[in-house]
């Protein structure tokens, strides 16, 4: 019987390089977070502070999710696709969410209340992925592997852009090619003070068309080579 990577042991999710283990690592620190949001302590900047850091861990930990373990589950498991795409409609979801609600100001009545959405589908997420997903991995991989893949994983998050991107896919090679360039420029904006509102629409778009003039060629290329 299929086991909930919450019930497991670390020795039993491979240790603490696993893929498994790090994801649940990351679950809790999301959970803690928001439980700290919602309880309403502190000042305002002290809260928008945490929401920023919210924000930044969903969504470099769904992009490589997106890149590296979902493209490993549909090879490896007969109903990966189905699994994966339910995810996928989730991440879906939260990045609407969240980029509506970064184009509010925290005074905005609207905020807190887009914010509440986003927690409600992020736990929905971490869910799936625990009781789902993650054991389907378990059940098709051996340790080592479990590690490699945990490996390759950090890897993409520690450089996977830090806010919703309407213009990035959920799948490879598009988010990848279009999440690179896009990684750079918010991690530029991660440097201003939080709560600062998101940039303007046609900010975006200039931002955007810079990263697809950069990006085409480079997935034609990978297109050429498949």
């Amino acid at each position: 019987m299929t086991r909930s990577i919450a019930e497991q042991s670390t020795e039993e999710l491979g240790g603490t390089a696993s893929i498994l283990a790090r994801q649940r690592r990351d679950h809790a620190e999301l959970e803690r977070l928001m439980e700290r949001y919602e309880s309403g302590d502190g000042p305002d900047e002290e809260r928008q502070r945490v929401l920023k850091d919210i924000v930044q861990l969903t969504f470099t930990h769904a992009f490589a999710e997106e890149t590296v373990l979902w493209p490993a589950l549909r090879r490896l498991a007969p109903d990966g696709e189905e699994l994966t795409a339910r995810v996928e409609n989730e991440h879906q979801q939260i990045n609407d969410l969240v980029t509506e609600m970064e184009r509010t100001g925290p005074g905005d009545p609207r905020h807190d209340e887009l914010a509440a959405r986003a927690f409600a589908l992020i736990r929905q997420d971490i869910r799936d992925e625990e009781d789902l997903l993650l054991p389907r991995l378990q059940e098709s991989l051996d340790r080592t592997g479990l590690r490699r893949l945990g490996s390759a994983w950090e890897t993409v998050r520690r450089t996977a852009p830090t806010h919703p991107h309407p213009v990035v896919p959920r799948r490879p090679p598009g988010n990848a090619v279009l999440g690179v360039p896009l990684s750079a420029l918010d991690r530029a904006r991660d440097l201003l003070p939080a709560g600062t509102r998101a940039p303007s629409g046609r900010a975006l778009a200039v931002a955007a068309a810079a990263c697809l003039s950069v990006a085409w060629p480079l997935a034609r290329a990978l297109r050429a080579r498949r």
